[in-house]
């Protein structure tokens, strides 16, 4: 029940803010531009159409598999991205009236269309490119022997009706090529059940680490079955973390790793919630320990309980401007890096898209962490007798966890 109140407000929020949304460009961009009758029942009917279109297609993309839904779903959301950024403009430009009297509606409405069709048409183009984010990050606790220790990050995927198996096959690719020590996914990967999603996600069980590929739930996958994704993902060799933690051992000094459910409501329907003190519970505090949490808003609680570093997802970077500036309202962070006391988090951009297939000025990304250990840390090493392998060695043995380099301990 508490899924279906969840999705039914989910559509509920979304056609009312179409419906405004709509409205408002009918009454800018026809309305108010003094177009002749014909021409202004046509336009009228047109955003009338595509204006339903898209909570049809929210409905759509819930209930018909991707590779059928696809033909609807994408330009329908590609419409949806190509409204807001229209209503964004109007905004502006409207704006920029007040300054200029002198401009009419019509100038302006033909301003707005033209500005927002190139914008669009640069958006589409940055939503089909992933790059790879390098980020270098000092943890105080982190041992020596640990120092140059990789992580890559992926999360909010959202495979689906937009996003695809090849696009995963291409993000794996990618990230073998930078070698991980391990992969974290801090969710949303998935828009769809299991069964009409398993050749899409099956990529993922050709990831080369030496740890393995570590995966926390997102409010996404709370409509997507959630249960059944976290037993699914463990047959592809993915160790799911639900407010549980591990560590990550090498040559007898340790990185503890923690994985929290999402903090979204929706996951009560089957069990699901975050759980920060059971995911830290037994921790030894003189060891780091990185956070896997969807939201960023978890860093609060996290930073109270002495997490070095909180790895998350959700914002999507805003993904296509405006949208940035509302999540500015609900979450502490919307993209890269930030501290919160003695806690650092990094928030990632995603590596795929929701709804429109399309980003503006916030990059997808796969985000490639170099972890250091300070410099008291290394000197303290240094000073010590040393025994074994250079601090930071790593073997590039293809399999999946790569054995004999380190050891994973739950």
């Amino acid at each position: 029940m508490e899924r279906l109140r969840s999705l039914l407000g989910i559509l509920a929020a979304v056609s009312a803010v179409v419906g405004l949304e709509h409205v408002y460009l009918w009454e800018r961009l026809v309305r108010a531009t003094g177009l002749s009758p014909p021409m202004q029942l046509a336009l009228t009917t047109g955003l009338c159409l595509l204006g339903a279109s898209v909570p049809i297609a929210v409905i759509t993309s819930r209930v018909v598999p991707p590779s059928v839904s696809t033909w609807w779903v994408t330009p329908a959301y590609t419409w949806l991205g190509v409204s807001l950024l229209m209503t964004g403009l109007s905004l502006v430009f409207e704006g920029v009236r007040v300054l200029v009297p002198a401009l009419d509606r019509g100038t302006l409405a033909g301003g707005v269309v033209l500005a927002s069709m190139a914008l669009s048409l640069w958006a589409a183009l940055e939503g089909r490119h992933v790059r790879v984010r390098r980020v270098e990050l000092t943890l105080d606790r982190l041992p020596a022997a640990l120092d140059g220790l990789t992580l890559v990050q992926l999360s909010d995927v959202h495979l689906g009706p937009t996003v695809g198996r090849r696009f995963m096959e291409r993000v794996v690719t990618q990230v073998n090529q930078l070698a991980p020590d391990a992969v974290v996914v801090t969710g949303d990967l998935v828009d769809a059940p299991v069964e009409q999603l398993e050749r899409a996600v099956e990529p993922l069980s050709r990831l080369r680490t030496v740890f393995g590929t570590f995966f926390v739930t997102g409010n996404h996958e709370y409509h997507a079955g959630p249960a059944r994704w976290c037993a699914h993902l463990e047959t592809l060799g993915v160790r799911v973390l639900r407010n549980e933690r591990v560590a990550l051992e090498r040559g007898g000094a340790v990185l503890q790793l923690a994985g929290t459910d999402d903090a979204d409501p929706a996951g009560r329907a089957e069990g699901f919630g975050e759980d920060l003190d059971r995911a830290l519970s037994g921790r030894e505090v003189s060891q780091p320990l990185v956070l896997l949490a969807h939201q960023p808003k978890t860093v609060h609680e996290a930073s109270r309980r002495g997490v070095d570093l909180q790895l998350s997802g959700h914002t999507h970077g805003g993904q296509l401007w405006p949208l940035g500036w509302l999540l500015r309202f609900n979450q502490p962070v919307l993209s890269g890096l930030r501290r919160f006391g003695a806690t650092q988090i990094y928030v990632s951009n995603g590596t795929g898209h929701s709804g429109p297939p399309m980003r503006l000025g916030s990059p997808a990304e796969i985000t490639q962490f170099v972890l250091r250990a300070s410099r008291a840390s290394v000197d303290d090493t240094a000073s010590a007798p040393h025994i074994g392998g250079q601090p930071g060695a790593s073997v590039e043995t293809p399999s999946a966890p790569r054995p004999g380099v380190g050891r994973l301990r739950s």
